[in-house]
């Protein structure tokens, strides 16, 4: 279960990525769900996410998009 669920679904880029960064300087550590509906988004969220050291733990295709986790331990 992820501590938070980021529906970025229908933001043109960079907004999905400024609002997934928000949340990952705010959490600090743990789980995101997030949500987006563009490969662009996913692949950037997907990079932005990696270099503020948290990784994509799971992606899947949905019907409306992807639906991704990730994770920071410490």
């Amino acid at each position: 279960m992820a501590d938070k669920t980021i529906d970025a679904r229908g933001l043109s880029c960079p907004q999905p990525v400024l609002l997934v960064m928000e949340n990952m300087k705010k959490l600090a550590k743990g789980t995101l769900e997030v949500l987006v509906d563009t490969d662009t988004s996913r692949e950037n969220v997907s990079r932005a996410a990696r270099m503020e050291g948290w990784e994509v733990t799971q992606e899947e295709k949905t019907e409306d998009g992807y639906r991704m986790i990730l994770e920071k331990k410490n």
